[in-house]
C-alpha cells in the first residue's frame, strides 16, 4: 500500500499553473448613489406585505410553495450543484476493486484454476489548472442558476400581486357598471312609459335603449375579462385543474381599501440594483464563461495521469489471499494532442466568442435594470397624479350628471344631453378604477425593479443623503 501513499502524496503535493483569464468585474458608468451594504435581498424580504393585505399575502405564500415554473426553477438548482459535486470528483483520486476468476486448460488435461483480486488507484494531475478551471464555471452556474430561481421568484410574486389587483379593478368596474345598467334599465323605463302615452318619440326611445344595450354588453365583457383573470391567478398559485374549474378566488380588501406606501424614495442608492437577480445570474454567468475559456486553452497541453494497483493472485481460490501471492504496480501515462483538424484552436476560439456574447448580455442587462428602475419611479409618480387628474374629472361628472338628469326631468333638455353626459360619467368611474389599479401595479413594477422592494435602512440612508 505505500505505492498508494506515495501516489496520493504526489497529487496533495501537486500545484499546477490555472490557464485562461482571472475573472475580472466589468466596470459600468453609473449614476451616483449612496452607500448601503445594508440592504435585503429579496429572499430574506416579503415586499407584497407593504399593501397590508391578509389574502394577498396567502397568496403569495401559496404562490412560492406550489407554482411549477418554480419548481422547475429550483431542480435546475439541484442539477448546477451536482454538476459541481461532478466537476469537484474530477480533482479527486479514483479508487477501484477489481476481482476475477476462472479455469484454463487444453484438451490434454483439465486445467487449473486462475483468480485475482486488487485494487486500483488512478489521478490525473491538474497541473494546467483545468479542473480548477471548470470547478469555477460549475460553481458560477450554480450561482447563476440560484439568481436565475430568484428571478422566477421575483416574477411570480409580482405576476401574483398584479393579477390579485387586476381582479379587484374589474371587481369594481363590474359594480359601476351594474349600477350604471339599473340607472339605465330605469330610463328604458321611463321613457317606454312616456313613448307610450305619447310624449316621447320611437327615437329617444330607441336611444334609451341603446345606451342600456351599450352598458350590459361592456358589463359582460368586463365578467369575461374577470373570468379570465381569475384562472391566470389560479394557475400561478399551483392549482389543480380541478381547483381551477371548481373553486373561487377569495378577496380581501376593495381595490380602493388596498394600501398605497405614502413615500417611495425618490433617489436610492443605485447600488441597490446589484441585488437583482437577473443582474446576478447575468454576472455569474459572465464568470463561467470566462472561466470557460482557461478550460479549453488547457485543451492544448498534455494530460498526465498516475496509476496504481495492488492485490492477490493465486492459482486456487482458496489460497488467493496466502503469503506470497501479492502484486502491485504503478504507472503514469502522458497523452498530449499532436493534430486534431484545428479542433482545439476552433474551440478556444468558441469559448472566447461565447465569453463576448455573455458580456454583451451582462451589459445589456444592467442597462435594463436601471432603465426598468427609472420607469417604475416615473411612473410612481405619475400615475398618482394621474389618479387625482381623474378623481376630479369623477367628482365633476357626477355633480354635472345629477344637474343634466334633473333638467331632462324637468324638460328643459332632451335626451340626447343626457345621455352624452352619462356615457362621459361612466367613463370617468372606469378610468378612475384602472388609475387607482396603474398605482398599484407601479409599487408592484419597483419592487420588482429594485429586487424585491425596499427597507427602511435604504429609506434613512436616502434621506441622509
Amino acid at each position: 500500500m505505500k505505492c498508494i501513499n506515495l501516489l496520493v502524496s504526489c497529487a496533495v503535493l501537486c500545484a499546477g499553473c490555472t490557464l485562461g483569464p482571472s475573472y475580472k468585474r466589468p466596470q459600468h458608468d453609473l449614476p451616483a448613489g449612496a452607500e448601503n451594504k445594508n440592504a435585503t435581498v429579496f429572499t430574506q424580504q416579503n415586499w407584497w406585505t407593504l399593501f397590508n393585505d391578509p389574502v394577498l399575502n396567502e397568496m403569495e405564500e401559496t404562490a412560492l410553495q406550489y407554482n411549477w415554473d418554480l419548481k422547475a426553477a429550483v431542480a435546475r438548482v439541484d442539477q448546477a450543484r451536482a454538476a459541481v459535486a461532478i466537476v469537484g470528483a474530477n480533482q479527486l483520486p479514483n479508487v477501484s476493486a477489481t476481482g476475477t476468476t476462472g479455469r484454463e486448460g487444453n484438451a490434454s488435461d483439465s486445467g487449473e484454476s486462475m483468480s485475482r483480486a486488487g485494487i486500483n488507484v488512478s489521478f490525473e494531475l491538474d497541473l494546467w489548472g483545468k479542473y480548477r478551471r471548470m470547478k469555477e464555471s460549475a460553481r458560477a452556474k450554480l450561482l447563476a442558476s440560484e439568481a436565475a430561481r430568484d428571478t422566477v421568484k421575483l416574477t411570480l410574486t409580482a405576476d401574483v400581486a398584479k393579477q390579485y389587483f387586476m381582479m379587484l379593478m374589474l371587481d369594481e368596474q363590474i359594480k359601476i357598471a351594474q349600477q350604471t345598467l339599473a340607472a339605465r334599465q330605469e330610463n328604458v323605463r321611463i321613457y317606454q312609459s312616456r313613448y307610450e302615452a305619447g310624449y316621447a318619440t320611437e327615437v329617444d326611445l330607441r336611444r334609451v335603449q341603446a345606451n342600456m344595450s351599450s352598458v350590459k354588453a361592456e358589463e359582460e365583457n368586463l365578467r369575461l375579462q374577470l373570468a379570465k383573470t381569475e384562472t391566470a391567478l389560479a394557475v400561478l398559485l399551483g392549482k389543480s385543474p380541478r381547483s381551477i374549474v371548481e373553486e373561487k378566488m377569495t378577496r380581501g380588501k376593495t381595490l380602493n381599501e388596498e394600501t398605497l406606501v405614502p413615500d417611495v424614495p425618490a433617489n436610492l442608492p443605485s447600488d441597490l440594483l446589484e441585488r437583482r437577480p437577473d443582474v446576478m445570474a447575468a454576472e455569474q454567468n459572465l464568470i463561467a464563461a470566462n472561466a470557460d475559456i482557461g478550460v479549453a486553452r488547457s485543451s492544448y497541453f498534455p494530460d498526465i495521469s498516475l496509476t496504481a494497483g495492488a492485490g492477490y493472485a493465486s492459482n486456487a481460490l482458496t489460497s488467493l489471499f496466502s503469503g506470497g501471492a501479492g502484486v502491485w504496480n504503478m504507472a503514469g501515462s502522458v497523452a498530449a494532442p499532436i493534430f486534431e483538424g484545428g479542433k482545439i484552436k476552433a474551440e478556444n476560439k468558441q469559448a472566447e466568442a461565447k465569453y463576448h456574447e455573455v458580456y454583451a448580455n451582462y451589459q445589456k442587462t444592467v442597462q435594463l435594470a436601471f432603465k426598468e428602475a427609472l420607469d417604475a419611479l416615473n411612473s410612481n409618480q405619475m400615475y398618482r397624479q394621474i389618479y387625482d387628474s381623474y378623481l376630479a374629472q369623477t367628482n365633476d361628472m357626477r355633480r354635472s350628471y345629477e344637474l343634466t338628469k334633473k333638467q331632462e326631468d324637468a324638460g328643459l333638455i332632451g335626451v340626447t344631453d343626457l345621455l352624452s353626459v352619462e356615457e362621459t360619467f361612466l367613463s370617468a368611474e372606469m378610468n378612475l378604477a384602472t388609475a387607482r389599479n396603474n398605482e398599484l401595479d407601479a409599487v408592484v413594477d419597483l419592487a420588482k425593479a429594485l429586487g424585491g422592494g425596499w427597507t427602511e435602512t435604504d429609506m434613512k440612508e436616502t434621506q441622509k443623503k
